[in-house]
């Protein structure tokens, strides 16, 4: 039995997809004005877990991820600069070309990260027919109203809106973060396409039956995902800022058009947090990026592996010192299976225990609990190995490619009668057998789950 945790209804349910063992999964991905950081990217990972998660349960995932390349301003309340074209003009070039560096930029820490690529991307701005339709179905849906900069869709007649955050809409007005804008009829209201300034032309606007502009940020999701997944998705994960305004909107636009549910489930991971609790934001300038890492001498495969440390529902405190440790833990691991011999057989109870972790709302926590006390198990070196690998299909740190290291038997028995030694405090011979292991060409580390030998 798969347990997820659905925003929408609060609780964790057995999931089964709509169609058989096929699953429609959509991800919000990034608006590619800037590097993706280290907070994204704890999301984007939650996101491949939960996919390797329903593969192993036999689910085929058809996988949609959008690109933001135009629409998303700097201000949730539809007001402000479109971040592509600010990051444009940071840089001296276009927001085209802006978009294109970015995109190519998030692809590769996905990759670095190990993480499983999407069935399809989508561009917003491959999509814009199809935006300018839909916001056609709105307005004959009586659902939307021209102001002076745009077309916008009224939240006070949609009846649930809301519903994902829990919160009414009179409350969401009252903490609605918005500018003042006169014409809006409602807080919440969003825009679905915005005017160009007619001061200025952009680098990225279309014609539209109502004037010259561009699709607001919450469109295109909509548009994409039912476009290339059908009316109803059965999963759509993000992130939790999302929950209140954009995977609000988006479920407006896509069930006033519809009149069905919009995802049946919906999944949102927590935030990186920082020294006071301090939310990771680009807009705020506290953020560090994959490459930032890297320059720091850490493996990315680290950061994978640090985000497995708290279940994807809650917050994680981020620091380089528990990056460090994370680093460590995991070249821990890999001396382990180093030192191991070939894959056979397996660990069925650890196993069991493993999958049912992860079958449980994707707890990671539990899943690494039951990795490291398989490998402190006194069962064969093959076995493990073999459990392993069938735990990397989900963990996703490249451990089926660590090849056994080739360790002399009189090595191996050098390296049993230190240990023998440590346990009567025969700190000299441990000593002793420890340098004649050095001059076979060998090294031997004291971990938590017995000792590692190294090739020097």
């Amino acid at each position: 039995m798969l347990l997820l945790y659905n925003t929408l209804t609060k609780k964790k349910e057995e999931f089964t997809p709509l169609h058989d063992k096929t699953v429609g999964l959509y991800t919000c991905g990034p608006t590619v004005y800037n590097y993706a950081h280290i907070g994204n990217l704890r999301t984007f990972i939650f996101e491949d877990i939960l996919k390797r998660v329903l593969q192993h349960n036999g689910f085929s995932v058809n996988h949609v991820m959008n690109i933001t390349d135009v629409g998303h301003l700097t201000s949730d309340a539809d007001e402000g600069e479109d971040k592509l074209e600010k990051g444009a003009r940071r840089e001296g070039k276009t927001a085209w070309e802006i978009a294109e560096f970015y995109t190519r930029a998030f692809k590769k820490d996905l990759a670095d990260l190990h993480i499983i690529p999407p069935t399809r991307y989508t561009k917003a701005t491959d999509h814009i027919k199809e935006q300018i339709a839909w916001i056609e179905k709105l307005k004959k849906k009586g659902m939307t109203y021209k102001t002076s900069d745009g077309i916008y869709y009224d939240t006070s007649k949609f009846r649930d809106y809301g519903k994902l955050s829990g919160q009414n809409l009179a409350a969401l007005k009252e903490g609605a973060r918005v500018e003042k804008n006169p014409e809006k009829k409602n807080p919440t209201d969003f825009a679905l396409w915005k005017f160009s300034p007619a001061d200025a032309q952009r680098d990225m606007e279309w014609e539209s039956p109502w004037g010259k502009g561009f699709p607001g940020w919450h469109l295109e999701c909509s548009v994409m995902a039912q476009k290339y997944l059908g009316e109803t998705l059965d999963i759509h994960c993000g992130g939790v800022d999302l929950i209140p305004t954009h995977h609000t909107n988006e479920i407006a636009q896509a069930e006033a058009v519809t009149g069905k549910p919009f995802s049946r489930v919906w999944m949102h991971g927590e935030f990186i947090v920082l020294k006071n609790n301090e939310k990771m934001s680009k807009s705020s300038d506290n953020f560090l990026t994959l490459k930032n890492l890297e320059e720091k001498g850490f493996d990315p495969i680290a950061y994978r592996y640090f985000t497995f440390s708290a279940h994807y529902r809650q917050k994680l405190n981020f620091s380089l010192e528990v990056l460090e440790a994370a680093q460590k833990t995991l070249e821990r691991l890999r001396s382990h299976i180093h030192m191991w011999d070939a894959p056979d057989g397996g660990c069925a109870d650890f196993e069991q225990r493993f999958f049912d972790a992860v079958n449980d709302d994707l707890n990671m926590p539990q899943a690494l609990a039951v990795m490291w006390e398989m490998i402190k198990s006194e069962n064969p070196s093959s076995d493990k190995h073999q459990s392993i690998i069938r735990f990397d299909t989900i963990l996703g740190l490249g451990l089926a490619g660590i090849q056994p290291l080739q360790i002399p038997n009189e090595v191996r028995e050098l390296a049993k009668k230190r240990e023998a030694a440590r346990a009567t405090k025969n700190f000299g011979e441990a000593d002793d057998l420890r340098e004649k292991m050095s001059k076979k060409g060998f090294a031997v580390d004291d971990t938590p789950e017995g000792f590692v030998i190294k090739k020097l």
